[in-house]
């Protein structure tokens, strides 16, 4: 009995062990990610705000991240209460 108690503790401990390792590869994934990139070059961008406006929070992160030269729009999209925007900025 003790030789079975001994494995089960054993197989609890490395099942917590790879549910942990998971766990932290699934963070490390929504954590960050490396930028993408045009085909121009140009770094892209995601930013998100609030849904429930017209977007203009997304549109002024972009701005103050681009400067003067401005941004183009990549891509958008709305999922619940969450506006996520996509540019690049534009080439001096």
């Amino acid at each position: 009995m003790t030789r079975i108690r001994s494995l089960s503790i054993r197989f609890r401990r490395a099942a917590l062990k790879v549910g942990a390792c998971a766990m932290l590869a699934a963070l490390a994934a929504c954590g960050g990610s490396p930028p993408l990139f045009l085909s121009d070059g140009r770094q892209t961008t995601q930013v998100q705000c609030p849904a429930g406006g017209d977007g203009d929070s997304c549109a002024q992160q972009a701005q103050a991240r681009c400067g003067a030269d401005g941004y183009d729009t990549i891509g958008q999209s709305v999922q619940n209460t969450t506006r996520t925007l996509v540019f690049a900025c534009r080439a001096h």
